[in-house]
């Protein structure tokens, strides 16, 4: 399914809070990504009212060198029972430079918002 353009605009409080999160995470190439945030832009939804959006990181932006298109951190979503509800990955352009948010989900409705960051676990694959 092709992404839905808008017109660029600043990460929102939580897609910030939940990449910024991610990012804690010890993995090569992590400090990189976090200095891209202030320069990171939402460029696209991936479906109307997706949280998934696609991302383009305004140059002149420090690049990280990593051999994936993905973040090497598991972010698994939980409720407040514990039960697993899905997970966060964050895509990247040729392992340089942030290019996408996504939250899969394995409940039966899609999510309307990005879970709060003490509802995600982490674990650098």
């Amino acid at each position: 399914m092709p992404s839905l353009p808008v017109t660029p605009r600043p990460l929102n409080a939580s897609e910030r809070a939940v990449l910024e999160h991610i990012l804690t995470a010890d993995f090569a190439g992590a400090s990189a990504l976090r200095s891209q945030l202030d320069r990171t832009e939402v460029i696209a939804a991936w479906a109307p009212a997706s949280v998934s959006v696609d991302l383009r990181v305004r140059e002149p932006a420090r690049h990280a060198a990593l051999a994936s298109r993905l973040v090497p951190v598991d972010a698994h979503v939980h409720d407040r029972s514990g039960a697993h509800t899905g997970e966060l990955l964050v895509w990247l352009d040729a392992g340089a430079t942030l290019s996408a948010l996504e939250f899969t989900w394995t409940t039966d409705e899609m999510p309307t918002c990005l879970p709060s960051t003490d509802h995600v676990r982490l674990t650098v694959r």
